[in-house]
């Protein structure tokens, strides 16, 4: 069971419960954390003849579960196409952090004194969001390497782009710069503040583009293009597209940069679990029933997108990808004689909405070179291979929970990234070469860490991103 915090938390949620949560099946994970999900039915739940003190959104056990089967005949199954017309459920869209000023690195004494100056300065901006828009102990906060070590982790892209721009097609086409996910618009303006000082040549050639799903985001961004004398001066460079990357129907032929930085983990992922025998793979669904409570259901039919996602990563990899059940056919078979063996394997989190995302480079961008970076392992993830992390905020504290089968809207679900089948799958569909590598080591190359290191020789923008890697379009 997860923590108290979380059990409040949702007491919290469900005083009032919403309407139009009666009934939906979906693909699990298919419709991304950002999105709420639905239902449609209107008659009541069976009887579960739960405990009074049991809190009705925790995850069932395993052992011995409710039949289900009948509700989930019955109940309309809802796409993720539907899902974008629906607006019942809460949505909280979370505030990216800024911590002001840039920090002061090479005064600091280590780490330690970098650490206690990022909570300081934590606790100020949301005192400052309190103020100004009442408190919410349900407020998400995020933060990015981007806006905790401006300018410094842009100007490194800046220099990648720049170098690379005029290693290939300058001077025959402009520095065309496509970025999806922008945030607050900082990494933009710290790109385009350095190429303009450094290569002004370079600079007269740039043009910068936002996708950006987010209508309040964008909005943002457009306020950020005119809130500063620095950002004035880059408005004719820039354009803000609001619009979803998989709605995008623009042919863009000309040589072209594409960021995505962190964008990967927020992608929907669909959960498919084995038979331990037969090694046949089941795709996830997810039940809401009359009482809003989910329940996985495991079916072999495969949905064309989950389908093809195993051929083509088969192909790209030759068979060579990890498997959340053991390999050994006597092992798989001595598992299921054990007590309470379970007949299915445990969940794998296959990324089906990346594979889309190539399929849209290789198909509008066909001259594109992609720069990404994200996650490759996540720390208090739940249960399963390539599994997320599911947490939230709540009165200003991270909550981690152990189940996707939360209250939309309210949680983060955050995937890692396995690049050695990224890289394959992108190959395979674009036909580019690629090349992977740790942020560290990306930093070492493109930044001047020196302007990030503590007296103590810490250096907080190589140690804080561990666990994240970087892939390049060679």
């Amino acid at each position: 069971m997860d923590s108290p915090i979380v059990a409040h938390l949702f007491r919290q949620l469900f005083r009032h419960r919403p309407r139009g949560c009666q009934g939906l099946r979906n693909g699990l994970a298919r419709s991304s954390h950002r999105q709420p999900t639905r239902g449609l039915a209107t008659r009541p739940s069976i009887d579960r003849g739960m405990k009074t003190n049991e809190s009705r959104w925790q995850q069932r056990t395993h052992i011995l579960p409710e039949d289900r089967r009948e509700e989930f005949a019955e109940y309309p199954y809802i796409s993720l196409q539907e899902l974008k017309t629906r607006t019942e459920r809460p949505r909280r869209e979370a505030v990216i952090f800024s911590p002001g000023e840039p920090f002061d690195f090479n005064s600091m004494r280590d780490e330690l004194e970098f650490q206690a100056e990022l909570g300081r300065r934590y606790t100020e901006f949301e005192d400052l969001l309190d103020e100004r828009d009442g408190e919410s102990p349900t407020r998400q906060l995020w933060h990015t390497p981007t806006e905790l070590f401006r300018p410094h982790y842009g100007e490194a892209i800046a220099r990648y782009l720049v170098s690379n721009y005029r290693l290939t097609t300058y001077p025959y086409d402009d520095l065309l710069i496509f970025e999806m996910g922008a945030g607050r618009g900082t990494l933009m303006l710290n790109i385009l503040d350095y190429i303009r000082a450094a290569d002004p040549q370079v600079y007269a050639r740039t043009k910068f583009n936002i996708i950006e799903i987010s209508s309040s985001l964008a909005a943002l961004q457009s306020q950020h293009l005119l809130s500063t004398a620095e950002s004035r001066g880059h408005a004719d460079k820039v354009e803000i597209v609001n619009r979803s990357i998989f709605d995008w129907d623009r042919y863009v032929p000309s040589p072209c940069f594409f960021l995505a930085m962190e964008v990967f983990d927020n992608f929907s992922h669909d959960g498919i679990r084995y038979d331990v025998l037969t090694e046949e793979p089941l795709q996830g669904h997810v039940l809401i029933d009359g009482d809003g409570d989910f329940y996985e259901f495991y079916v072999h039919e495969l949905d064309p997108l989950a389908a093809r996602f195993f051929r083509v990563r088969h192909a790209a990899t030759g068979g060579n990808y990890p498997k959340p059940y053991p390999s050994n056919p006597l092992l798989r078979y001595l598992s299921t004689k054990m007590p309470f063996a379970a007949n299915l394997s445990e969940a794998e989190f296959i990324p089906t909405r990346l594979m889309q995302f190539f399929d849209v480079l290789e198909k509008y961008f066909p001259a594109h070179r992609l720069l990404t970076s994200d996650f490759d392992s996540l720390p208090q993830a739940i249960k399963g291979l390539n599994a997320p992390v599911v947490q939230t905020r709540f009165q200003r504290k991270m909550v981690p929970v152990t189940t996707p089968l939360v209250h939309q809207g309210y949680f983060d679900i955050l995937f890692p990234t396995d690049f050695h089948i990224t890289e394959a799958i992108y190959r395979a569909i674009t036909g580019k070469l690629t090349r992977v590598m740790s942020h560290g080591d990306f930093m070492r190359r493109w930044a001047y860490v020196e302007d990030t290191e503590t007296r103590s020789g810490e250096n907080p923008l190589l140690s804080h991103y561990r666990n994240a890697s970087v892939m390049v379009t060679v």
